[in-house]
């Protein structure tokens, strides 16, 4: 019996989606291990990890579902980059 089901991972920052991925196949030795939407590596969150056959196959409906974010920010603040990569640049004004 193969066992399927799903994991919510805090994603840190510097760790890629696929990062968590090969992580949790070295250390369970499972190889059918996706996830359900990408986080890019300078971002935290949750991370739906699904684990073997029956789980991987839902991740469309998963993805598919409605999602919330939360986020800080200071108005009147924006960066080079347009995200977190480089400083921050304040408007005095």
């Amino acid at each position: 019996m193969t066992k399927s089901g799903f994991l919510l991972i805090d994603k840190p920052i510097n760790w890629t989606s696929f990062d968590i991925v090969a992580k949790l196949r070295s250390i369970t030795g499972i190889k059918k291990i996706g996830h359900a939407g990408t986080l890019d590596p300078f971002a935290t969150g949750l991370l739906i990890v699904a684990i073997g056959r029956d789980a991987t196959k839902q991740i469309d409906r998963i993805v598919a579902s409605n999602k919330t974010y939360e986020a800080e920010f200071v108005i009147g603040a924006t960066t080079e980059s347009l995200d977190t990569e480089t400083e921050a640049i304040i408007d005095p004004n």
